[in-house]
């Protein structure tokens, strides 16, 4: 895999409306939180509840955040990642 895209997110901010225009036609979406996963599979249909899981306290799109065709991950969390590059 190979990005097409690098954004580094301390000089390019990423508000609500930018992040939601960046995740609403996603298949799938999965967000880490510490241990926990979030997984949202109709990501259209959950607005509110995908934007609060995804932004940061400073309201700023979560970091990292990959994009791989229809598939987005939002946050760190070594096993989901693990299971994504498999």
């Amino acid at each position: 895999m190979f990005p097409t895209e690098v954004v580094d997110a301390r000089k390019q901010k990423i508000d609500a409306d930018a992040a939601w225009d960046l995740l609403k036609d996603a298949h799938s979406l999965r967000v880490a939180k510490r241990q926990k996963v979030v997984v949202f599979d109709r990501v259209i249909d959950s607005k509110d509840e995908v934007l609060r899981q995804v932004m940061g306290p400073s309201g700023n799109l979560r970091a990292p955040t990959y994009r791989s065709g229809d598939e987005v991950i939002v946050g760190f969390n070594q096993g989901l990642y693990e299971q994504w590059l498999e």
